[in-house]
């Protein structure tokens, strides 16, 4: 029942946010647009209509969303081949809406059916399931999590529920729309002499619609408009009702229900059931031909799980004592396998993951995990986490976050020695554990508007191109800025001419993940300054770096074309 509200709660909310705008024209004038018999005889569109178009919508979602990505894995297919489909078919119905004669030949094919309205004159079905293949409404915590549970094919009632609610809870505000539509064209008597030019209209609208979604505009246009639902989503993403119900960790089946058997950062090993799979990998790093792995190939070898991410500075100060456990132990037995799993969209570019395992040195197999499928057959949350199993295929250890190493390193000799009691190991690593103290550095700040994190300015920080000035009073672990600045999902861009961010942090490291081509000018409130050239796809680079956790302040000039990520902090 709680994730039937949950879906329903949420469905709504999307339901009557700017998300939708694009597709209202299209659904107010489909739920009432006439149809023609084949050349200039008009017919009524029938009563149930609007019904049919959202019901179609309703079911086209559905399907996609739980089982589009899933499919498409299976038959190696591109991920938006559906959405291009969609896009196609809308181009179809438009056009045949426009010309009855094209109408006419589509409907040939099926005409030995014993003639029967197969299509889309007198239900508008066919519009319903074109629209549910492209409609992509904002991606609150509901839709998110839908999302992962399809594409990654932990698809159970309860996700199917969730996702039957929440298109519901969508569905209610579009047909409305739908309705009313209906209600002008049988009210308003001047519309009946004039169904040719509604049709028209609505077959242009649709046409319109896919152009739009070709060259992104409802994205656009999402980005010019304030989202007047934000507060509601928050509430919904910060209700405790709701964490417990869609946290990925809780996505359970049979692979992973005994991980919750072991405990974070135990101090001894632990049994807590066979290893998942790894699975709905896109390609593989430092494997001969870049072939897969198999974890029950590995069977005789201790095997290590490493969750990362390349621009994550907790995996940063991390991967240091994995990439020295697999040099040390490699040859005893040990079996390290990274899993990126990516936290922003530029983490997906295979090249940009095989640039940063390159600058770390890593030379076991790298898995790149786009869709985040093995991170939730492991249940994993957290960058880093680390994933010990023995040479059975059981996990015996889990630890996630920094930390921890010593212990983790002691249980990987434990379990060397269990596997093979002959082996001689070399001794213990000894990599300098750089784990930040608690509480005792900033935040890792994003700047980008799904999930702004330490923003100290004045006014509202929102998604679009807005006017931005620092304030006379910045709070302490925060930033602002001034100029005109775009802001992106993921990023912050100047807008026309340079911008500046101003950053309060207490740290002794420093850095930023920017992208672009230009050059920022970092200005210390010691009076120091330096410029940092920025050429190519996102990385991190280094602001600050101290021998011990200080106060301060640092002002960047950004020029226009470059974006701005995150400030992480060490």
């Amino acid at each position: 029942m709680d994730l039937i509200i949950i879906g329903l709660l949420g469905g709504l909310i999307t339901g009557i946010s700017p998300c939708i705008l694009p597709v209202l024209p299209v659904i107010f004038l489909t739920g009432g647009a006439q149809s023609a018999r084949y050349e200039d005889e008009m017919v009524p569109a029938k009563r149930s209509r609007p019904y049919l178009v959202i019901a179609g919508l309703v079911l086209s979602f559905t399907l996609v969303t739980l089982g589009g990505s899933l499919l498409l894995g299976l038959l190696n297919l591109p991920q938006d081949i559906i959405r291009w489909v969609g896009i196609a078919v809308l181009v179809i119905i438009g056009v045949g809406l426009i010309v009855p004669r094209f109408q006419h030949i589509l409907e040939r094919p099926f005409q030995r059916f014993g003639q029967r309205e197969v299509k889309n004159r007198g239900s508008g079905f066919g519009v319903g399931l074109a629209l549910g293949a492209v409609f992509v409404p904002c991606a609150g915590p509901v839709l998110a999590a839908i999302i992962v549970a399809g594409s990654t094919g932990q698809i159970g009632i309860g996700t199917v529920l969730l996702t039957v609610s929440f298109a519901i809870g969508v569905a209610v505000p579009l047909l409305v729309f739908a309705l009313a539509g209906r209600s002008v064209v049988e009210r308003i008597r001047s519309f009946r002499s004039k169904e040719r030019g509604l049709r028209i209209a609505a077959g242009v609208a649709m046409i319109a619609l896919a152009v739009g979604l070709v060259f992104n505009v409802p994205q656009m246009l999402q980005r010019l408009l304030p989202d007047y639902t934000a507060p509601l989503q928050e509430q919904i993403a910060d209700s405790e009702q709701v964490q417990d119900a869609l946290d990925l960790g809780g996505l359970v089946n049979e692979e992973n229900k005994d991980l919750d058997k072991c405990t974070n950062g135990a101090e001894e090993l632990e049994s807590c059931g066979t290893a998942p799979s790894i699975k709905g990998i896109q390609e593989w790093l430092n494997t001969p031909d870049g072939q897969a792995l198999d974890l029950k190939d590995l069977r005789g070898q201790v095997v290590l799980i490493d969750f990362w991410a390349y621009s994550c500075i907790n995996c940063q100060r991390s991967i240091p004592h994995v990439v020295a456990w697999d040099e040390a132990y490699r040859d005893a037995g040990l079996q390290v396998i990274g899993i990126h799993s990516p936290e922003y969209a530029f983490e997906k570019n295979p090249g940009n993951v095989a640039a940063g395992t390159r600058d770390f040195g890593i030379e076991y197999p790298v898995a790149l995990d786009n869709n985040l499928s093995t991170w939730t057959n492991y249940r994993n949350r957290y960058w880093p986490a680390h994933y010990l199993i023995d040479a059975e295929g059981t996990v015996r250890h889990i630890s996630f976050g920094e930390g921890n190493y010593a212990a983790t390193e002691a249980m990987i000799r434990e379990l060397l020695k269990d596997a093979d009691p002959s082996v001689t190991l070399p001794a213990a690593t000894d990599v300098q554990d750089d784990t930040p103290d608690a509480g005792s550095t900033t935040r890792e700040t994003f700047l980008g508007s799904s999930k702004d994190v330490n923003y100290g300015g004045g006014g509202e920080y929102r998604q679009g191109t807005n006017a931005y000035s620092f304030p006379k009073d910045q709070p302490t672990d925060s930033f602002a800025l001034d100029g005109d600045w775009r802001i992106e999902t993921q990023f912050a861009t100047p807008e026309g001419g340079d911008g500046q961010i101003r950053l309060d942090y207490h740290a002794a490291e420093v850095r930023i993940v920017v992208a672009g081509s230009g050059e920022i000018v970092v200005r210390r409130d010691d009076g120091s300054e330096d410029t940092i050239a920025i050429d190519g796809t996102p990385r991190s680079y280094e602001l600050i770096k101290k021998d011990a956790v200080s106060e301060g302040t640092l002002t960047l000039d950004v020029p226009a074309g470059i974006e701005v990520y995150s400030f992480t902090f060490g």
